[in-house]
């Protein structure tokens, strides 16, 4: 039986009328993970972003009061045990007016020359140089440290032009997953960057001094980063690297960070009551 065509038109206007008042799907965009470049060839890059990071990490070397049988490496427990899983000789103490990198740090004011490392590199130091990326060394000042929080604040002085400096994240906004770059100075070896992600965090009684609440990540720390920045993609310090765990003191994809909000919060409290 065929559809009379006055029936016919009016069922095709129905779908048409149908079809124009239905809404159009749409799939939903994902969001970014983070805005990174891509070089020519297509394949993504962090280079401008640590361009612009780099300058403001720093090596901290230090003349420390230790006893004559001891280098200033050796104050870094997981370097020490570093050399005695391995069995290697520990160093000779060196020379008088020798300088041995011992750690890392990063410029938190570029216009009056703070800087700011782990406790640990600095303690009990008779003389601090600060080392900026294009090698120029400064002489620097312990202006005072937080055990607590295993940080403490050095002045370069005077202040050289040129400094470029870092600012803080809100580390309250970490989560499992996130991407992170550790940036330092591992085994004197020269300024490194090493990426990976956020592991865990409020990690517990772990690192030399028993600090809780760190932050885990497998961005490789090794002796010598303590101190440096733990950075976000958008080149904020969302942490400052302090501690790994693995045997012998190598790195085996767990290292921890004080959270940056707690290094920012007791930075603030000690540079005000100067």
């Amino acid at each position: 039986m065929r559809c009379p065509r006055p029936v016919f038109r009016l069922f095709i206007l129905l779908g048409l009328l149908l079809g124009a008042c239905a809404p159009v799907f749409q799939p939903s965009e994902a969001p970014a993970i983070a805005d990174i470049p891509y070089r020519g060839s297509g394949y993504p890059t962090l280079a401008p972003l640590l361009r612009r990071v780099t300058p403001a990490v720093v090596n901290i070397s230090v003349e420390s009061r230790l006893s004559n049988e001891e280098h200033p490496f050796l104050r870094d427990p997981e370097f020490r045990r570093f050399l005695e899983r391995f069995d290697l000789p520990f160093p000779e103490q060196p020379s008088n007016g020798h300088r041995q990198s011992v750690g890392s740090g990063f410029i938190v004011d570029a216009g009056r020359g703070y800087v700011l490392t782990n406790r640990h590199v600095v303690e009990d130091a008779r003389s601090i140089t600060v080392t900026l990326k294009d090698r120029r060394s400064y002489r620097a000042r312990l202006v005072g440290s937080d055990p607590r929080a295993d940080i403490a604040v050095l002045r370069i002085s005077p202040v050289p032009s040129g400094l470029a400096a870092l600012q803080f994240g809100n580390s309250n906004n970490l989560e499992v997953g996130d991407f992170v770059l550790a940036i330092g100075n591992p085994f004197g070896i020269g300024q490194t960057v090493t990426s990976g992600i956020v592991s865990a965090l409020g990690r517990q009684g772990v690192g030399a001094d028993g600090i809780d609440d760190l932050i885990q990540t497998d961005a490789s720390i090794n002796p010598g980063n303590s101190g440096g920045p733990l950075v976000n993609l958008g080149g904020k310090v969302v942490g400052i690297n302090t501690a790994l765990l693995g045997p012998g003191g190598g790195n085996v994809g767990i290292g921890f960070a004080t959270p940056g909000n707690r290094v920012h919060s007791a930075m603030n409290r000690m540079l005000r009551s100067r």
